[in-house]
Formats: C-alpha cells, structure tokens, sequence
C-alpha cells in the first residue's frame, strides 16, 4: 500500500512539473543565421530563437532566447522567365536553458516580409518570393525612354525617338528574360510566426 501510494505521489510530483504548450499555440521565432534560395540546399540546418516567451497556465514554460532547430526542406531558385522562388523549411527541436532538449514540428504561418513580398503557402512551411511583374515593366519602360531620348538626339525627329524608343524597350525586356527574379531570403534578425500543430509536453 505504502509502495502503491509512493508511486501515486511521484505521479503528482511529475504532472506538476511538466507543462504542456496547447494544439494551435503560436509563438515568434527569430532566425540567427542568414539563408536564401540562391545557395541554400535541401538538408541546410537553420538555427532561431524565441522572439517572444510561450507562457501555459500563467508560468512561462519557454523563455525568450530559446533554441530552437530546422532543417531546409526545399530550396527553389527563381527562374529566369515564370516560376518564383520557394524556400521550406522544418522545424525539429526546441532546446531550453536548462539544455534538455524536446523535439516539435509547428509549422510557419507567416514571415516578416519587410516589403519583400515573401509569404507562406500550403501548410508546408514553405515561403515564396511574390510576384515581381511591376518592377519588370518599370525596368523596360525606363530603357525604353533611355532609347527614345537617344534616338531623338542622334536622328533629330520623332521618328528618331520612336525607334529609340522601340531598341530600348527590346533591350529591356531581353534584360528581364536572361534575370532571374527575386529570391527568398531571410536574413538575421527576420521573424517567423508558427502554431503548434499538436501539444507539446515538457518534462
């Protein structure tokens, strides 16, 4: 009996000491070393920290500053002509300063743009380069004026400028056909939101 009731205390001792991080708890991680899709490659480690505490019940169970461990899933440069730039990643472990060691997989809802136009798709954890169409047309129409001017100069006429103009935009846009467009990068620094897709127990 007293064998049976020794076992039920350390039962208790144990519940009260571990804590559980919540099904769809979020937290903010903040990547400490840089990665983009230009020489990543799959297998890549990415290392980031807790940019924010991960509190259950009141008591912070997670503080700021935590590692935390991913790997590269993918990494899709952006083509020269259509296909935009992806980069996944995993999430694996969470290393607390006490150095134990828990083993998770959340995954990304979304990334800290910073007016790169980057954003998470699918459920993945994969983010994507945003379309890069304007500065595209701003790149050709501003050869395309170059061209004009020239040719205005050097023919003296707005037939001059009308070629010009034409050579210019040819040069442009061949410019945006052989240049590829925008990669993902994230840098030092940037941040990541993700949720956790099932509970999490720290012992």
């Amino acid at each position: 009996m007293a064998r049976f009731a020794g076992l039920i205390l350390l039962l208790v001792v144990w519940a009260a000491s571990a804590a559980e991080i919540p099904r769809g708890a979020h937290v903010l991680l903040r990547v400490e070393n840089s990665i983009n899709t230009r020489t990543a490659q799959e297998g890549d480690f990415v290392y980031l920290r807790t940019a924010s505490p991960i509190s259950v019940d009141g008591t912070i169970a997670v503080p700021a500053g935590s590692y935390v461990q991913g790997v590269v899933t993918q990494a899709k440069r952006s083509g020269r002509v259509k296909g935009r730039a992806q980069l996944g990643i995993r999430l694996e472990t969470l290393t607390l300063a006490s150095g134990k060691v828990f083993k998770f997989s959340p995954h990304l809802t979304s990334v800290d743009a910073e007016e790169t136009g980057q954003k998470v798709t699918g459920k993945e954890s994969t983010i994507e380069q945003g379309p890069d169409m304007g500065k595209d047309a701003e790149r050709i129409a501003i050869l395309a004026g170059s061209g004009a001017s020239i040719g205005g100069l050097a023919d003296r006429s707005w037939k001059g400028a009308g070629i010009g103009a034409g050579a210019g935009a040819a040069v442009g846009l061949a410019t945006v056909l052989l240049s590829r467009g925008k990669e993902v990068e994230l840098r030092h620094g940037a941040t990541l939101d993700v949720v956790f897709d099932r509970p999490v127990t720290l012992e």
